[in-house]
């Protein structure tokens, strides 16, 4: 286990989104003050609506892409879209997001001497030429594609986080995250987990693009959480961390795990493979391993099975 963050006061940005709101459960549990900004494009109320009660949470509507100004001993900078469509909606949107909010939490952390933590992705690596992508791989990014608002934006995000700590000592932390699922991903999320298990749970057909043989790792958003912790608690891991599940699977793999876990008469179709989609994609997680004593411990099927009973709650 990572060690307790207990007694501080937190700002989480993109707190109330998928991924913000187990980080904000988390960080409640453990008897911090937290303060959950969010413009709510993705990020939902109800996600957080557990905590409003308590004198230790505070929810703020606000985009990062404007200046903020609390007194906080952490950040987590988890805000901006992560899924294609959603990303891609508005992508000089999304630009603004990374480097701005990337800019303004640097600027709040500088000023109140917070450790600030970027939520970076695998996407910084394009269409890898390496498999599995390690922490030194520098990438093949399309900078100019449908999806580099995205994953231009997040290269951005990871040089201004080493430009502040190299030039003004800040306390910088850089996760770069693999493909998670769990509950509260969005019904239309447009990821592959969460888009099998709806049309699944609808008796749709499933959607593959391409012949599906392209493959990701998947890891259980418990599982990412606690990377998170101990990668903020690290007294001095700088430099960017992969954390994701280095089991890995096709999409045709994936779609009849989802098939026979729910149950489903559903069928696959094929349809065009969009622009830029990587055709790999696996962490190494060697450094995890090595400076966080981190590795997964929840199985695909697992995973899948507490993922599916959220949605078939949800979508009734």
């Amino acid at each position: 286990m990572a060690k307790i963050l207990k007694n501080m006061r937190i700002l989480v940005t993109g707190g109330a989104g998928f991924l913000g709101s187990h980080l904000v459960d988390r960080l409640m549990s453990e008897g911090n003050e937290v303060i959950c900004l969010d413009n709510f494009f993705t990020g939902r109320r109800e996600n957080v609506a557990h905590h409003l009660e308590s004198d230790r949470f505070q929810l703020v509507d606000h985009d990062v892409c404007e200046p903020m100004d609390f007194e906080v001993d952490r950040i987590f900078n988890l805000a901006c879209p992560a899924s294609p469509p959603h990303y891609q909606a508005d992508p000089i949107h999304t630009a603004k997001t990374s480097f701005l909010g990337a800019l303004h939490v640097l600027e709040l952390a500088k000023r109140c001497g917070a450790r600030v933590f970027q939520a970076s992705t695998s996407e910084i690596y394009g269409d890898p030429e390496i498999h599995p992508q390690p922490e030194s791989y520098r990438g093949c990014v399309n900078p100019i594609g449908i999806r580099s608002c995205y994953d231009e934006g997040k290269r951005i995000g990871e040089t201004l986080f080493s430009d502040y700590h190299r030039v003004h000592g800040v306390e910088t932390r850089i996760v770069r995250i693999f493909n998670t699922y769990g509950p509260r991903m969005l019904a239309s999320d447009g990821r592959v987990v969460s888009n099998f298990i709806v049309q699944a749970l609808k008796g749709e057909d499933l959607t593959i693009y391409g012949e599906g043989h392209q493959t990701r790792s998947f890891c259980f958003v418990d599982d990412l959480i606690e990377g998170f912790m101990r990668l903020m608690e690290h007294p001095d891991q700088v430099t960017p961390v992969n954390i994701g599940n280095s089991g890995e699977f096709t999409m045709l793999e994936l779609a009849e795990k989802v098939i026979g876990l729910t149950g489903s008469g559903s069928q696959i179709s094929f349809h065009e493979l969009p622009l830029d989609d990587p055709r790999q994609r696996k962490p190494d997680i060697s450094l995890a391993r090595e400076v966080l004593g981190w590795e997964p411990t929840i199985l695909l099927d697992e995973g899948l099975q507490k993922t599916i009973s959220y949605f078939r709650d949800s979508l009734v």
